[in-house]
């Protein structure tokens, strides 16, 4: 049989055979484990899978030690690693699976794809010859179909509106990005939105190619959108935080009872030492997220506007093990300039950490910022300004926007969860895209000239009706507003292209709305800087 060796395996035998040495070079807490796995193996009742005993063993002890130990096995660990080195090999799509087809929504600019002249709206519905429409197709599906090794060749059935014959596609696998930046468009002549949804290996090169795009020399403001981002790199989140800095200010430190302590600071390099920052957070920006406006907050360089940040300041080292597994351990904790910890506290358990989020929202926390208790042990003052900031668990915002429940009912929220704004749009905007483009050639003269049809929106309520989704009359005036902004956003989107979706999409935002208008106003800005008490 053949056994796939994990580092306890190795071990285990290995003390087995040296176990009459084993008071001289090993503990009696390893030696009792390699044991115990050796009567197991060895007298169980049925037939024991060592390789699974192993790896079992190895997930339950790091479970037992933190929220963010994790044991990563070698099929999942490519997997993991993809988002943040920006890119895989495929085919360069971006899709959906509406109604049980695979649907082109993009191709990605210089793919393989684009290069054969796939085309948004083509449904693809064979794979090297079978049939994938109609079959119960999931996302992974999909990824085990078309990804694959650089170079290798897929062939590919798609069916094209205003073509009666399906068409026949050889397409040569290649690198495909994956982008890390949403979004980045200038809100006025002088401010740059900036929308990040990781810190990857291809983050800082994304960023200043946007902003060169945007005319670097104009730009004297920028909004940095770190909301639902989950982090990423550490050097990353250095990079960037260097942006804002100036010359040897401290970013953040880490430090473990067995690591010693290592400071990272800004240099002389960055492009945005000068003008005016505001960064967006939420309960869903974390670790780099909380990294970069931890700094930016603690030197007062800026404005922090939003929620309570996730809380994840533990650092993990990745370690190696034979089988080609891995196991990324806790080795210390992320501290913010002033030495605040960013971690909140996971003394009662996994299950209880991995709640906390729905406890804050059930304590009101996403409403008021008075149900958040923060002791006066926690209190922090900023190196510049000594404003008082608090340590323990996440960023707490300078300014604090509660959720917005103004236009959202259980009717938005189903048509969001559902899928079904996505899935009538894309139907409807791939039957008449040639007709909107030639109306619209690009995103300016759609952004000042498209009325939504009214049949339109009134197809989506008839499609929502179709898929068990339909409103109270209560909930179409209090959501109407938003769900006309979201159509016609996702028609942008459908269109050209994420960016232009956030630009007619943010307004709706809150944390957004806030955000613009401190950076928009000097004195509003000056004044919050200036405030001592939080």
């Amino acid at each position: 049989m053949k056994i796939k060796t994990a580092i306890l395996l190795t071990l285990a035998l290995t003390l087995l055979a040296l176990a009459p040495i084993k008071a001289q070079l090993f503990d009696d807490e390893i030696y009792k484990f390699a044991r115990s796995f050796n009567i197991i193996d060895k007298y169980y009742v049925d037939s024991v899978d060592r390789s699974d005993l192993a790896e079992t063993a190895i997930i339950k002890m790091l479970e037992d030690l933190d929220p963010h130990s994790i044991y990563i096995s070698k099929e999942d660990l490519k997997k993991m690693n993809e988002p943040l080195e920006g890119s895989f090999d495929g085919i360069g799509i971006q899709f959906n699976i509406l109604r049980d087809t695979l649907l082109v929504v993009a191709t990605i600019t210089g793919g393989p794809s684009e290069k054969v002249g796939l085309m948004a709206g083509d449904q693809i519905i064979k794979v090297d010859g079978e049939n994938i429409a109609g079959v119960g197709l999931s996302n992974s599906d999909v990824f085990d179909l078309l990804r694959g090794k650089r170079g290798t060749k897929v062939e590919v059935t798609i069916r094209r509106r205003g073509v009666q014959k399906p068409l026949d596609f050889t397409i040569t696998r290649g690198k495909i990005p994956i982008n890390s930046l949403d979004a980045a468009y200038k809100i006025n002549k002088k401010t740059v939105y900036i929308k990040l949804n990781r810190f990857s290996a291809t983050t800082m090169n994304e960023y200043h190619e946007h902003l060169e795009q945007l005319g670097m020399q104009s730009i004297e403001n920028i909004v940095l959108d770190l909301t639902n981002n989950g982090g990423g790199y550490l050097k990353t989140a250095i990079d960037l935080a260097d942006e804002f800095l100036k010359d040897d200010d401290l970013i953040v430190y880490t430090e473990g009872l067995k690591t010693k302590r290592e400071d990272y600071s800004a240099t002389s390099g960055g492009e945005f030492k000068e003008g005016k920052v505001v960064i967006m957070i939420d309960e869903g920006s974390a670790s780099a997220s909380e990294i970069v406006s931890g700094a930016v907050q603690d030197w007062d360089r800026g404005i922090i506007v939003g929620r309570r940040s996730f809380g994840k300041g533990l650092v993990q080292k990745p370690f190696g093990l034979p089988d080609g597994s891995a196991m990324r351990l806790t080795v210390a904790r992320y501290h913010t300039p002033t030495g605040r910890v960013i971690q909140k506290p996971y003394d009662n358990g996994v299950k209880d950490y991995h709640r906390d989020i729905l406890k804050r929202y059930e304590g009101g926390e996403f409403m008021h910022k008075d149900s958040i208790d923060f002791p006066d042990s926690l209190q922090y003052k900023t190196l510049r300004k000594q404003r008082t900031v608090f340590g323990g668990g996440g960023i707490m915002p300078d300014i604090f926007v509660p959720i917005d429940t103004t236009h959202y009912s259980d009717y938005y929220r189903d048509l969001m969860r559902k899928g079904i704004f996505n899935q009538y749009v894309l139907t409807e905007i791939n039957r008449d895209r040639k007709k909107l483009l030639k109306k619209y050639p690009d995103f300016a003269s759609f952004k000042a000239n498209y009325k939504m049809p009214e049949d339109l929106f009134e197809g989506l309520i008839a499609y929502g009706k179709e898929n068990n989704t339909e409103p109270t009359k209560e909930e179409m005036e209090r959501s109407e507003p938003a769900i006309k902004q979201q159509l016609k956003a996702l028609v942008a989107r459908t269109l050209y292209g994420y960016h232009e979706y956030f630009e007619l999409i943010n307004p709706l935002d809150p944390i957004y709305k806030k955000a613009v208008d401190i950076i928009s106003n000097d004195q509003k800005y000056n004044e919050i800087l200036q405030k001592k008490n939080y």
